[in-house]
């Protein structure tokens, strides 16, 4: 449940119907972990909801207008979750945008979710979901509203004990989590799976990935097709809000926690890219 938001500047929990984010899923977001009244990878966020917004053709709003009521939101919140969502604002009927293009913003304020610890230092179990992700290049990397994709990925299972599900593309290369994106680990090379047609460009994604340099570690961004996954060394999925979970257990495969996993989730927390532990 939301603990507070605002709605084109004022404090508010509804928006019009006629808007389009609603009426098409036009639009886009950012969800962003908030750690004592800090908003982490800000820059980041606001720099993909720009890309986002170019690439739908969305009136953007500005850094410094959202940065403000951010910041009014998270006043005195130790740790929490802000989301961000703007959308091409109210239209009529049909496809066809409208010629005044005056966006929408909806920042809502979020209870941080109730994780276990452990996740993040024993990993997790996961599954591998049938649903395939639409190839879709002009999509592809931006967080835009519409995830019935992920929805229907995610419906899959309810045991509690699964995590998350690792979702492939439809030429069967693994593309990322429901909820999150996916490295591994083979002969102490860092990959991850190349998002140019499907998925989500993750900012904590960006960020390890130019980690990788300091760490000296070699990072590759390569098709994965689901053997090259299931036979990595280690495995771990990352987003804003989790941080980063090893993955311990692939449907029925087992999997050692790395090092490597480790060290990049350190080095997140300290160059302040994820919460820390608690």
């Amino acid at each position: 449940m939301a603990l507070k938001s605002f709605v084109n500047g004022k404090s508010s929990d509804e928006i019009s119907l006629l808007d389009r984010g609603l009426q098409y899923g036009d639009g886009l977001f950012e969800t962003i972990a908030v750690e004592h009244e800090q908003l982490l990878c800000w820059d980041e966020h606001i720099a993909r909801l720009n890309v986002g917004c170019s690439r739908l053709n969305i009136q953007p709003v500005a850094e410094t207008k959202l940065l403000e009521e951010a910041a009014r939101l998270v006043k005195s919140i130790e740790r929490g979750v802000i989301k961000i969502i703007i959308t091409r604002g109210q239209g009529g009927r049909g496809y066809a945008t409208p010629k005044d293009n005056n966006s929408s913003r909806i920042i809502t304020l979020y209870p941080w979710p109730d994780y276990a610890h452990e996740n993040s230092l024993s990993g997790v179990q996961t599954r591998v979901c049938d649903y395939r992700y639409a190839i879709n290049p002009g999509l592809a990397g931006i967080k835009h509203l519409n995830r019935l994709e992920q929805i229907l990925a995610r419906s899959e299972w309810e045991e509690s004990s699964i995590a998350e599900g690792i979702v492939m593309d439809q030429n069967d290369n693994v593309i990322e989590g429901t909820m999150s994106n996916i490295f591994y680990v083979t002969e102490s090379v860092l990959l991850t799976p190349d998002l140019s047609s499907s998925g989500i460009n993750g900012v904590v994604r960006q960020k390890i990935i130019e980690l990788a340099a300091t760490m000296q570690l070699e990072v590759r961004i390569t098709k994965t097709p689901l053997d090259a996954l299931m036979s990595a060394d280690e495995i771990f999925m990352c987003n804003s809000i989790i941080g980063v979970w090893p993955i311990k257990m692939i449907d029925e495969k087992p999997f050692q926690v790395g090092e490597t996993t480790h060290q990049i989730r350190q080095s997140l927390e300290k160059y302040q890219s994820i919460p820390t532990l608690c």
